[in-house]
């Protein structure tokens, strides 16, 4: 099993950002970004099965964890998020790398692919929907809308309150088991690392400005939303090699979001699984890694 090392890498405007990596340095770079309300420990079975062979590395994104986690929300846009991923990257590679990620860390990711495909051999996205779908299915899909529903709360103020109640119980409680979760496995020392990187000065406030930063979210009273936006499909085909594995259990990312998606992205392979939800990382972890093992070595 390989070791794992943490370091320091720097992101756009000289923030810091933190990562763990496993594996030779002269390996090809495999990146891996989470999503919310995680951080690096959710890629742990990927850095040990893909450090033997690559250089396996995942970051807490910014906002996270141990990572600078800036408070104003407009450090959280994509264009900087784009930009955040192309530094790390830069620090350990001037070759195409591959870029996995899932959720929040798969909005940047897909988004990454397409600013620079140049940069990418292949694309990895778990349970996160591309931009165009996701917008079209948020101003046009009721059922969607009602599953993004909660974006509203993370965009409120009250949100950092609701969320650390009670020693952050609304947060476990949808980590642990929601979303359409199995019966959680977490153990206890799983639970303390979750807690620990919710706890730290600023993390949930930096988590939650990528939810209002962005433009992509639910109608609510007096806002369109989504629906402001006029989005047209051929600005936004990804042309890397892409392979998506979805949850079919997701309650919050429906499976609608994957209709289309061969005219988005055109050099493309789908995984369902259904018996998964969004939390695959946790509940098929051999299956994650077996798929894109055999993707990312075509």
């Amino acid at each position: 099993m390989p070791e794992l090392r943490s370091g320091w890498a720097q992101g756009e405007g000289g923030l810091r950002l933190h990562y763990q990596a496993a594996g030779p340095d002269a390996g090809r770079l495999v990146l891996f970004l989470h999503g919310f309300p995680e951080f690096w420990y959710c890629w742990r079975r990927q850095l040990e099965h893909f450090g033997v062979d690559h250089l396996a590395v995942a970051p807490d994104l910014r906002g996270y964890n141990l990572s600078d986690r800036p408070a104003d929300p407009r450090l959280y846009r994509m264009k900087t998020l784009i930009e955040d991923i192309r530094l790390l990257a830069a620090s350990f590679t001037q070759d195409r790398f591959v870029l996995v990620a899932h959720d929040w860390g798969g909005a940047a990711a897909w988004s990454f692919a397409l600013a620079h495909p140049e940069l990418l051999s292949h694309l990895v996205v778990l349970n996160a929907p591309h931009p165009y779908a996701f917008w079209r299915e948020l101003a046009h899909n009721a059922a969607q809308q009602q599953a993004s529903d909660y974006f509203l709360l993370f965009r409120d103020a009250k949100a950092e309150r609701v969320l650390s109640e009670n020693g952050h119980a609304r947060l476990a409680a949808m980590r642990f088991g929601g979303l359409g979760g199995q019966a959680s496995t977490a153990d206890a020392a799983q639970r303390a690392a979750y807690l620990a990187a919710w706890s730290q000065p600023g993390a949930l406030t930096g988590s939650l400005n990528w939810y209002r930063a962005t433009p992509l979210y639910p109608p609510a009273s007096g806002d369109a939303g989504a629906a402001k936006l006029r989005l047209e499909a051929q600005d936004y085909v990804v042309r890397v090699p892409t392979l998506v594995i979805w949850g079919e259990r997701d309650t919050a990312l429906l499976p609608c979001l994957l209709d289309g998606m061969d005219a988005l992205v055109p050099d493309l392979r789908v995984v369902r699984v259904p018996e998964a939800s969004h939390w695959i990382l946790d509940e098929a972890p051999e299956l994650v890694n077996r798929e894109i093992r055999r993707f990312i070595a075509a």
